[in-house]
């Protein structure tokens, strides 16, 4: 009983009280900060208006011969059929009406499907449950992660102003700038939204789809993958970061020197406890969220690690299936996603983690030389 009260004092509080109620409420779309994004508004207001007009036409002579024409007034019905001119007339309005809205609406998609003489391109490939995102004139690429803390997800923590939209990684483009956007999935199917951009794309496995943007308003601009995608759906944003060109470049310096970098570790000598460090926050990042932050796993789709067969198992076979994937199962193949130094920290961590403690370590240059032979 005490349940029901509350539930109806809520109730009774949100009526009273519309304005607080709903003060962050609305229907309609956003503007966005891009010209795609504004003429998608712009023919949205203009359709919504023509769609008023029609509705205020068409109620009004309703109700205007419901009330003229009532039987209370004497009215006798007329007796009339096939009447060429109205026929005539409730065809061609209506085609007109129809041609007024498809010549803005043309024009809107066709700019949309222009993304020839883009300055940057970036292929976006969506996983389970990530996005990543390669720079194809630089060469570089790296993945965005959800970074929002489990503890917000379980409700242990209070949530944060940015909860669920929230990446280790965002996508970082110039502003003033077309960008194309090359979108495919390497799963299943995905899709890439930015509402502020006015692009909502698929990533569909083996096909290729195009979209862009130019943004000249620099920030921060949020959005989430809108095609559900399995299990973790919601827990894979979008963010991108529009910053001035002259910082757009520095960064993309950095990434370079980042990525050389990464690849020079292949030689490095490596230590257990460095793998070790390394690999708990690689398999955070990208097991975890199967397998389970305690090697714990989901039976039957997602096995145990800890004490399991896998990980406490032979090392070449360890090393096969978190490279290579396991056909007709849930388990991906990362040796294109990963770097050999990921690989080779989340396979020693795996191994000497949850009281495995088989005592072996693999090193990426090992994991280079293995993936070279195949």
């Amino acid at each position: 009983m005490r349940v029901h009260a509350q539930r109806a004092g809520a109730l009774l509080g949100g009526l009273s009280f519309p304005a607080l109620s709903f003060a962050d409420w609305t229907v309609n779309m956003t503007p966005g900060v891009t010209g795609t994004s504004n003429d998608i508004f712009d023919l949205h207001m203009t359709i919504f208006w023509i769609c008023v007009a029609i509705g205020v036409v068409v109620f009004g002579i309703m109700f205007w011969s419901i009330f003229a024409h009532r039987k209370s007034q004497g009215a006798k019905p007329a007796n009339f059929h096939e009447n060429t001119l109205v026929e005539v007339l409730w065809t061609l309005i209506p085609l007109v009406i129809l041609v007024i809205m498809a010549i803005p609406a043309t024009a809107t998609l066709v700019d949309m499907y222009d993304t020839t003489e883009s300055d940057i391109d970036i292929k976006v490939t969506g996983y389970q449950w990530k996005w990543q995102y390669e720079y194809i004139n630089e060469d570089f690429g790296y993945f965005s992660n959800l970074t929002t803390p489990a503890e917000q997800i379980s409700n242990r923590q209070t949530k944060g102003e940015n909860y669920l939209l929230e990446v280790d990684n965002p996508m970082v483009i110039p502003v003033g700038k077309k960008v194309r956007f090359l979108l495919t999935a390497n799963d299943v199917i995905h899709s890439w939204w930015v509402p502020d951009f006015g692009v909502k794309k698929d990533a569909i496995p083996g096909f290729i789809n195009e979209a862009w943007t130019r943004v000249d308003v620099p920030g921060t601009y949020r959005g989430q993958c809108t095609e559900l995608c399995g299990k973790n759906h919601g827990f894979m944003p979008v963010v991108v970061k529009a910053v001035p060109e002259e910082e757009y470049n520095t960064w993309v310096a950095d990434q370079k020197a980042a990525a050389e970098k990464e690849r020079e570790l292949t030689e490095k000598d490596w230590t257990m406890e460095e793998l070790m460090a390394r690999g708990e926050k690689a398999y955070a990042l990208n097991c975890a969220a199967c397998h389970q932050a305690d090697g714990s796993g989901a039976p039957p789709a997602f096995p145990a690690l800890k004490g399991g067969a896998i990980a406490t198992g032979e090392m070449a076979a360890h090393i096969d299936i978190v490279v290579n994937g396991k056909s007709g199962t849930a388990m991906q193949a990362f040796g294109g996603q990963l770097s050999e130094a990921d690989l080779a920290a989340i396979i020693t961590y795996e191994r000497n983690a949850w009281g495995n403690k088989v005592g072996d370590m693999v090193t990426p240059k090992e994991i280079f030389d293995y993936k070279n032979q195949q």
